[in-house]
């Protein structure tokens, strides 16, 4: 029998969770084994989600200002011309530097980084097949499982990365698309399609739901159906696709709206119609690996699983797919493993949506207060009422507050603004100590600054905001 190698932690999955996971069990002092079956590290987030999909976003955006804003500031830029090979080229520039970094990372804090499929066999042992074929095989104290989430696929309409695209396929297309149906109008399907309209492509979203965005708050929802419907997306929500078939480079998308079927036609079609929890070389059944209803590993609030010295991280758990998220649990996991008494909790999580303007949101959204049945207040502020945002000419959204009748605690915060992601992390400190609107409210912010929206939104809450 081959020699195992032993490991006080080996985790399955380089993403998000899992090398943030690696890096803390290492600064604890435990021996790290981290399972990366791809080329780098960073899983979706780094590779193929969050990180190059904000690096065209940023570069759409400058375009969308050189086109319909430069002329307002005095600036003539004469013909423009969108050079999409450089764009993706330095997309995948800034990917590089980020998987690098992460491997920088792994050096730094002694993590070994496992190359190859990582497979779960009984009592936390760990093979790891590499490209050549070998096999090296690790006996773990404990295991972190941490294999991520993969693309929801339509039936009839099945990934090729080609004309059918996930998330992947979408950060790639070499060329400009005449028209990009998007299916899907959660974040990844409006983050892309703001990608792509900025570049001159016609976008058409189709939702199910009645609304875009569904689940976040109806103010948020509304003013965002507002504005980018301005912006030029096309947006079909209480729509289902119930066919489709693909002619050379043409794909036929039937839509069904209110009894009636429409065929819509398009270059290129995205599918974001959600994720599901992936679990690459754990066999659950051969393991008694506990799974809930969607395929998501069953954890408790110390990201345990019901196998001994067993965790589960990230996305592959369920909840919000959102890559803090999975960093924040493999941190927990990770100080679990070391003795530490900590715990998991989900009420202070921040959710961004990249377009522009962007959204973010904290705490529980208005109908979900209401359902509670709980007395509460609401504070709104405009951007259009701040000084900053006039300067930068971009004026649309508000911030909303939502905090107790009573004890003035923060029970939610939604906010559509410009570089709203940044704001949103004065409110998540306040939800994690418990804070009220008035502990914002009564706290200087620097004038000229987006902040003071966050600010006045807090003291409208409280019926005193002081410039509106």
């Amino acid at each position: 029998m081959a020699s195992h190698t032993p490991a006080d932690v080996v985790i399955i999955g380089g993403g998000p969770g899992g090398y943030v996971a690696a890096i803390r069990a290492a600064q604890l002092g435990l021996v790290t084994v981290c399972v990366e079956m791809d080329k780098t590290l960073g899983g979706t987030c780094v590779n193929v989600g969050c990180i190059p999909s904000k690096a065209l976003l940023n570069s759409s955006e400058h375009v969308e200002f050189l086109r319909q804003h430069a002329a307002e500031h005095g600036i003539g830029v004469g013909d423009l011309r969108i050079d999409l090979a450089q764009m993706l080229k330095r997309k995948d520039e800034v990917v590089l530097q980020n998987t690098k970094g992460v491997e920088f990372l792994f050096r730094k804090n002694k993590v070994t980084w496992a190359k190859g499929r990582g497979t779960l066999r009984a009592d936390n042992v760990v093979d790891v097949a590499g490209a050549d074929g070998a096999t090296t095989t690790y006996a773990a104290k404990h295991v972190i499982i941490a294999t991520g989430s993969v693309p929801i696929e339509l039936p009839f309409l099945k990934f090729d990365e080609q004309r059918v695209l996930s998330n992947i396929g979408a950060l790639t297309i070499p060329e400009i698309p005449k028209h990009l149906i998007v299916i899907g109008g959660g974040v990844i399907g409006l983050e892309l399609g703001s990608v792509w309209r900025r570049l001159g492509a016609r976008v058409t979203v189709v939702e199910l739901a009645p609304n875009i965005l569904p689940g976040m708050d109806a103010d948020i929802v509304k003013e965002a159906e507002r504005v980018f419907h301005k912006q030029g997306l096309a947006l079909r929500t209480n729509a289902k696709v119930s066919g489709a078939r693909r002619e050379g480079n043409t794909l036929f998308v039937d839509v069904e709206k209110a009894g009636a079927t429409e065929t819509l036609e398009a270059d290129y079609v995205l599918v974001s119609v959600g994720r599901r929890p992936s679990l690459g070389g754990i066999d659950a059944a051969a393991l008694g690996l506990a799974l809930g209803t969607r395929g998501e590993v069953l954890v408790d609030d110390q990201m345990r699983t019901n196998l001994p010295n067993v965790f589960a991280i990230g996305d592959c758990v369920g909840g919000k797919l959102l890559a803090h998220k999975a960093e924040d649990e493999g941190v927990i996991a990770a100080e679990v493993i070391a003795g530490k008494p900590v715990h998991m909790h989900y009420r202070s999580i921040p959710g961004v949506v990249y377009t522009w303007p962007e959204i973010a949101t904290v705490g529980l959204a208005e109908h979900e207060v209401k359902a509670t049945g709980r007395q509460y207040r609401v504070g709104k502020f405009p951007f259009s009422a701040n000084g900053r945002a006039r300067t930068a000419g971009d004026t649309a959204g508000f911030v909303k507050f939502i905090a107790d009748a009573t004890t003035d605690e923060l029970i939610g915060v939604h906010m559509i603004g410009p570089s709203v992601s940044e704001l949103i992390s004065e409110v998540v400190l306040a939800f994690e100590y418990r804070g009220s609107a008035e502990d914002i409210g009564i706290t200087v912010h620097a004038h000229p600054t987006l902040s003071e929206v966050t600010k006045e939104a807090a003291l409208a809450t409280l019926g005193r905001a002081l410039h509106f």
